[in-house]
């Protein structure tokens, strides 16, 4: 019993730990300019994009494309810029955080 309350103490600390990492890159890559994890800001909150594309298998690919090349039209009239400073690694991290977003 005590070793698996350790493991999941641990995967708590753990995945609390890269969940905080992710919203510090987000941050580090000026995400949050325009976006905040529950709120609109310039862009929709972090958890209205996860709800918009839950069940939709092909989301992490679409917002991967749209982190790093832009897009507009899908949250209206405001386009999202390009981010040329996020890598390809990078995008996929912020996309599955913003994914798991609740």
């Amino acid at each position: 019993m005590k070793f698996s309350l350790s493991v999941v103490a641990a995967l708590v600390v753990f995945t609390s730990g890269s969940a905080m990492a992710n919203a510090d890159l987000a941050k580090s890559k000026n995400c949050m300019a325009c976006h905040a994890v529950a709120n609109k800001v310039v862009g929709p909150g972090y958890v209205d994009v996860a709800k918009k594309y839950a069940g939709d298998k092909t989301a992490e690919d679409k917002l991967v494309t749209k982190v790093m090349k832009g897009g507009t039209g899908v949250w209206g009239a405001i386009p999202m810029p390009a981010n040329p400073q996020v890598s390809d690694a990078e995008a996929r991290t912020l996309v599955k955080w913003i994914l798991a977003t609740k």
